[in-house]
């Protein structure tokens, strides 16, 4: 570009050729390498800073034949006792804040269809008479959930099954499944900018599903509620599973370009409320080193193709928060309520 064109360009005046749309071609693409670039420093800078750390004590999980409608007390029960092993082990191991986790998800009202107490965990909670439910809510959670956090993911579920038994106190029949079934990754590492975890998880979350199938039958609607790196574990998870309904919050993506890329019989669904920084994220996707870094697609986008519900004007945080928009919208998706979903 000669001087006077760029002169012409940084003024807003058209030189010879009018070059302002190729420029503007120029800035997209300049700020796509940059955002993948800074997506490449993470994956190489942040693993230094994630030492790994000392592994709790706990026991192998229970023994369980096969879940289904009839074992289901018996199976909470040994999840239970397993879940009391372990905290006795992280105690003697002098982790406090582990063991009061484990002791919390051991007390007698707790339902828990898994148990994990290795690592940084895993527990899938049932929130509701299960055997008995025509309508079935499957909760995926995103990043930095463990067994020392689970509490807030707990709460979601909570949330959800209250908003649940308001809009439906005589039927249908109800139950959330809290499903923390993978290793989440950090907020603040590598592993949270790929798709790597939800690769890995994937498959559990395909057989969770299978064997949920297995206690509730072929009649019972089940509803996927994906949030934030989770709606990229339900992403990868898609194709071919049995669920109705599949509910993506606070997207950063799901590493497809469209809903019709998962290739799912779902319906998929899609929120994101005024104030999440999650729409800050670059919908950009690309191949590292074997690696997929990005996610594609924003899900809330009309390219993308899903059923867009309102959300209203709450952060990454608050989809779950009593009398919210997108709690609303999420109970009436889990009832079968689909026309009556408010729509962005």
């Amino acid at each position: 570009m000669g001087l006077d064109e760029r002169a012409a360009t940084e003024s807003g005046r058209s030189g010879p050729g009018d070059r302002r749309p190729r420029t503007r071609r120029h800035l997209a693409l300049r700020w796509r390498r940059t955002v993948l670039a800074a997506l490449i420093t993470a994956a190489v800078v942040f693993p230094l800073s994630g030492a790994a750390q000392p592994e709790i004590p706990a026991p192998r999980p229970a023994a369980i034949a096969s879940v289904t409608a009839a074992t289901l007390g018996e199976v909470y029960g040994a999840n239970r006792a397993n879940a009391v092993e372990a905290s006795r082990m992280a105690a003697a191991h002098g982790d406090t804040g582990r063991a009061a986790a484990d002791r919390s998800l051991a007390a007698p009202s707790r339902h828990l269809l898994a148990f994990d107490g290795r690592g940084a965990g895993r527990a899938t909670e049932v929130f509701g008479d299960l055997a008995h439910a025509d309508r079935i809510a499957v909760l995926v959670p995103g990043s930095d959930t463990s067994l020392e956090t689970y509490g807030r993911f707990r709460a979601t579920a909570l949330a959800l099954r209250h908003q649940l038994a308001q809009d439906a106190p005589t039927g249908p029949r109800t139950a959330v499944v809290a499903w923390l079934g993978y290793k989440t990754p950090g907020t603040v590492s590598a592993t949270v900018t790929t798709t790597g975890r939800a690769e890995e998880a994937a498959p559990e979350l395909r057989e969770f599903i299978r064997q949920l199938r297995g206690v509730v039958g072929r009649d019972a609607q089940v509803s996927l509620v994906c949030h934030s790196y989770g709606s990229v574990v339900c992403g990868r998870a898609a194709a071919g599973l049995d669920v109705d309904d599949i509910a993506l919050v606070g997207s950063p993506g799901t590493g497809a370009d469209s809903a019709a890329d998962l290739r799912t019989r779902a319906r998929v669904w899609a929120a994101r409320g005024a104030d999440d920084w999650v729409a800050n994220v670059p919908h950009v996707s690309a191949d590292l080193f074997g690696t997929t870094v990005g996610f594609g697609t924003d899900p809330v986008s009309p390219a993308f193709g899903a059923r867009v519900f309102t959300a209203g004007d709450g952060g990454h945080s608050d989809y779950f928060a009593p009398g919210s928009a997108s709690l609303a919208n999420l109970a009436r998706i889990v009832l079968g309520e689909a026309s009556e979903v408010t729509r962005a």
